[in-house]
């Protein structure tokens, strides 16, 4: 049958909205309904159809993304297991991270000479599959060892789809040093731009990067600027090296974080192209989409409950392919843990290969046009990028902005507030800050243990930079034999090492974790416990209860108790058999006016050295703490510092580490 709607159903505007709206609120003000972005953009309850948008010119309509798989996996045999096993199993390309790389995390594949890159890449058909690199300080020899290894294999290196993923600002910002001269390092990438060149090879050498600003807690529209800062500087250098600009667009690849927040993302992607297309136009050169990779974000990844990572990076990967990306990056769901494995490695390409070959995610370009809501998110994070990108091109330029510590500053700034959000569960973390589960099963993970870089095995005298000549003598020097040592033996120090401000590397997640991870360490003797007072019958306490509990245990500490009593006397002998010496009573406001403060006098001459009441005091706060309750628990306090407080309590840390 077919559905029959009432016809006034069908007649309601936007004003009986609006109407039915100011009821609920019941005389609160309208902007209650309207959130805020973490760049503190706008978020209103409902959007009109944006009827004058037009699709960008994103990734072609029934063009399914690059699937790219991360290798990281020290051992380059091992590594090249998995690339084989990637590459046969529907992955596109892959990304190496060598060890070197700003993004290795402390792993990374470890290559010191022609050798190990044979082993890295025995039985790969790299003239087939896009190539993604991620070496760091060491970009420019890993991509002349790549040239002596097509050299050696005879493969034809202008077929090599190579994404080189220079992004020097990015690895100076994480170690908080340049310890080379700046323009002898400006000349020796020069030699190498010229010996491609003159190879008439034109790969995507630079990469204007926002994982490391991203990871460091920046804002989108902050992650935005510094990425294309990072253009501008590269565009720049283009120039000074002479290469003709009509190339300029060829040489850049551009990478953005994908995270769960899916709006967000998909704006992002939207943005950044807008962002681009506009630098090409105030540079005078012609518009040519740019090259945009997304892997998923390791910031929001969890150690704990890792499984739940697999719904993050399933969202991010789907916002990222609607939103245009050319290739994504799914990383593995046991990333925090340590260094993937197999099974954790394939369920992240599975993950793509899903939201590809059965939901078709690919077969619209920019889906997204006409949407009031990510229409209106992408306008405002280019309008916000725009004028952060402004403000570090008037302070020099990205390279003088982050001597004079002045990004780092503002990435400080959103990660301050980030922090908070996530330390007062503004922004819960399933599994981690919101429903934790202390019996959960670890995940395995692989040993990651790196050797240190080869000596240097042989003296090679190498030519001044140039336009060409010196990077034409290392790779003969590669194919002699010669370990990677030789490039870091001839780097050019300077006098003075220009030291900064570096950004950190964080994971949202990872003081909650280290909470639970030091209580799990006692569970081994005593564990930690708080007993659940409960006061009145089940109905008045169940909700509540629960929820308290779930906040316990996020800093491991398990709940106690917690059942319905026939009255005080059977509550204070719970709860001294329970051997807690912490206690949280746990009502509804109304029962807590009439049995909180004689319960709290009664808790605490049983022994409860320190006393919570789960939710706001209200107007019987003074009147309870003077029966004894010390904390108040409630949705919007700082969990994270009750946690440590809490801890500090039953003896996991010394006194002088708790929170004031």
């Amino acid at each position: 049958m077919p559905l029959m709607l009432p016809e006034e159903f069908l007649n309601f505007g936007e004003d009986a909205w609006l109407e039915a709206v100011d009821r609920a609120l019941k005389g609160a003000p309208r902007s209650r309904l309207t959130g805020r972005t973490d760049d503190g953009l706008e978020i209103h309850p409902l959007y009109r159809q944006r009827s004058d948008a037009r699709p960008l010119a994103t990734r072609k309509a029934q063009t399914p993304w690059e699937i790219i798989q991360r290798i990281d996996l020290p051992n380059p045999s091992m590594a090249n297991a998995q690339i084989l096993e990637d590459l046969k199993d529907g992955a596109d390309g892959i990304e190496v991270i060598f060890a070197t790389s700003t993004i290795s995390v402390g792993q990374g594949v470890r290559v010191d000479d022609l050798s190990g890159m044979e082993r890295l890449f025995d039985g790969v058909l790299l003239d087939l599959i896009r190539l993604r690199l991620g070496a760091g300080h060491e970009t420019s020899s890993i991509v002349t060892m790549m040239l002596a290894y097509a050299e050696r294999r005879g493969i034809d290196p202008a077929k090599l789809r190579l994404s080189a993923g220079l992004d020097l600002f990015g690895w100076v910002a994480r170690r908080g040093q340049f310890r080379s001269d700046f323009e002898a390092v400006e000349e020796r990438i020069f030699d190498l731009l010229h010996f491609l060149k003159g190879q008439d090879l034109k790969y995507e050498f630079f990469c204007a990067d926002g994982r490391v600003w991203h990871g460091a807690g920046a804002t989108p529209a902050q992650e935005l600027a510094c990425a294309f800062a990072n253009a501008l500087y590269c565009l720049r250098f283009l120039e000074r090296a002479g290469i003709d600009p009509s190339d300029w667009r060829n040489w850049i690849n551009f990478t953005l974080i994908a995270d769960a927040d899916q709006v967000g993302t998909i704006a992002k992607a939207r943005a950044a192209r807008r962002i681009w297309a506009r630098i090409l136009d105030a540079c005078d050169l012609p518009q040519k989409p740019m090259s945009l990779h997304m892997p998923t974000s390791r910031r929001m990844l969890t150690a704990n409950d890792p499984w739940v990572n697999l719904l993050r990076t399933t969202v991010a990967a789907f916002s990222a392919g609607v939103g245009g990306a050319d290739s994504v990056t799914v990383l593995p769901f046991t990333m925090a843990r340590g260094l993937p494995d197999g099974f954790a490695r394939r369920l992240a390409r599975n993950t793509q290969a899903m939201l590809i070959e059965e939901s078709n995610l690919h077969q619209v370009a920019d889906p997204s046009a006409g949407s009031g809501a990510i229409e209106a998110r992408t306008d405002d994070l280019v309008d916000a990028a725009w004028a952060q990108l402004q403000e570090i091109e008037a302070e020099g330029g990205i390279w003088k902005s982050l001597v004079d510590g002045r990004i780092q500053s503002r990435i400080a700034k959103s990660l301050e507030a980030l922090n908070k959000a996530v330390a007062t569960r503004k922004k819960p973390i399933t599994g981690v800050s919101e429903y934790p589960d202390l019996k959960e099963t670890p995940v395995p993970v692989l040993d990651d243990t790196l050797d240190d870089v080869a000596p240097l095995n042989h003296h090679v005298d190498l030519p001044p930079a140039g336009k060409g000549e010196r990077t034409a003598a290392m790779k003969e020097a590669f194919l002699g034999g010669s370990t990677l040592a030789v490039a870091i033996a001839t780097h050019p120090h300077a006098e003075k090492p220009v030291r900064i401000d570096k950004v950190p590397l964080i994971r949202l997640s990872e003081e909650f974790e280290e909470l639970r991870e030091l209580a799990a360490v006692s569970r081994a003797g005593t564990p930690p416990i708080v007993f659940l007072a409960c006061l009145g019958p089940l109905a008045q306490f169940t909700a509540r209860a629960t929820w308290t509990s779930n906040v316990f245990a996020a800093g491991g500490i398990a709940s106690v108790g917690g059942d319905a009593h026939s009255g005080l006397d059977d509550l204070v002998a719970a709860f001294k058999a329970s051997g807690a010496k912490l206690a949280v009573l746990v009502s509804s406001d109304q029962v807590y006016e009439s049995d909180a403060e004689a319960a709290a006098r009664a808790l605490k001459e049983a022994g409860a050295d320190y006393l919570y009441l789960a939710g706001r005091p209200g107007e019987l706060e003074e009147r309870l703490r003077a029966a004894g309750v010390d904390t108040f628990v409630y949705a919007g306090c700082n969990v994270l510092d009750l946690l440590r407080e809490a801890q500090g309590r039953i003896g996991l840390v010394d006194v002088e580490e708790v929170p004031a």
